[in-house]
């Protein structure tokens, strides 16, 4: 969400996106570590090859993710909600 949806977003309505954001932080981790593990056994498998690059693709949606969240965070202590 950019920040203008952010804004016009009640108080009980951020909360709830609060609660969402939380749980996409914990499957942006998992899938990270997932990710990593799958490089380093392709790479102590095969060498290296296209799967030992493969944590560099999700990198830009969770840097992404983590802008939102901090956006997110940013109103919550606005409104003081926290």
């Amino acid at each position: 969400m950019n920040q203008e949806k952010l804004a016009a977003l009640t108080d009980q309505e951020l909360l709830e996106e609060a609660k969402k954001s939380k749980s996409s932080k914990i499957y942006d981790a998992v899938i990270i570590g997932v990710l990593i593990g799958i490089a380093i056994y392709s790479t102590v498998k095969n060498g290296f090859g296209l799967l030992t690059f493969l944590p560099l693709v999700y990198l830009p949606i969770a840097a992404k993710n983590k802008i939102k969240n901090s956006e997110l965070q940013k109103h919550l202590k606005g409104r003081n909600l926290e």
